[in-house]
């Protein structure tokens, strides 16, 4: 690949991962002020956690492979 093609993959990646760390933490905090408005059981509240634990971890390689990339690194 192209300098300039790893670039614009870096920036899409980029948002995308930030898109996902956003959305997380509103629908986490969402969940979280519904569940104890509406009085749901903390099972939920548990799901909402592990939910946004995997989209974070899903960023978090996103931007992994962002840092290899621009690192120079042999493997991508």
């Amino acid at each position: 690949m192209t300098q300039a093609t790893n670039r614009a993959l870096d920036t899409t990646e980029g948002r995308l991962a930030a898109l996902v760390i956003v959305v997380a933490t509103v629908l986490w905090l969402a969940v979280q002020w519904f569940g104890k408005a509406a009085g749901l059981p903390p099972r939920f509240a548990f799901l909402a956690d592990f939910a946004a634990i995997a989209a974070y971890l899903f960023a978090l390689a996103q931007v992994w492979r962002i840092w290899r990339r621009r690192s120079g690194s042999p493997r991508n």
